[in-house]
């Protein structure tokens, strides 16, 4: 079960529509949301967008506020899983003040719903600091 090199994960990973943000509290506690993202260089890059949210304080931003130490994965499912693969950035994030980042005109630029309504929130930037993955084939 081969591992992938830091170069095709990060391929995969971008590959991705969808990746999983993981957090921890101050407390230790951990948290997990889906986010949609983009890569521009050594950084991942997702915003809070007009999705309906419960609350516009944040677990993932308070969290990043507290332990800047997050991981995000993309990965890849099917029945037959010899096609399984896996795809996992490790890095410091930031939280970006809103519209101070170019990162929105990305976003937009690879999802279709922010072209007429851009995110209008804080943007979390993730400076990578280790792409790694799996594949089952």
């Amino acid at each position: 079960m081969p591992s992938l090199t830091p170069a095709e994960a990060r391929a995969r990973f971008g590959s991705g529509r969808v990746a999983r943000l993981a957090t921890v509290s101050a407390a230790g506690q951990p948290h997990v949301v889906p986010i949609t993202f983009v890569i521009a260089g050594d950084a991942v890059y997702s915003a809070v967008d007009h999705k309906p949210k419960r609350t516009t304080a944040l677990r993932r931003l308070a969290n990043i506020y507290a332990n800047p130490a997050v991981a995000l994965i993309v990965d890849h499912y099917e029945d037959d899983w010899e096609q399984l693969w896996w795809a996992r950035a490790d890095g410091l994030a930031r939280v970006l003040p809103p519209g101070s980042s170019p990162a929105i005109s990305l976003l937009a630029a690879r999802y279709e719903q922010y072209r007429d309504r851009p995110p209008a929130g804080p943007v979390i930037a993730v400076d990578v600091r280790r792409w790694s993955g799996w594949t089952s084939s």
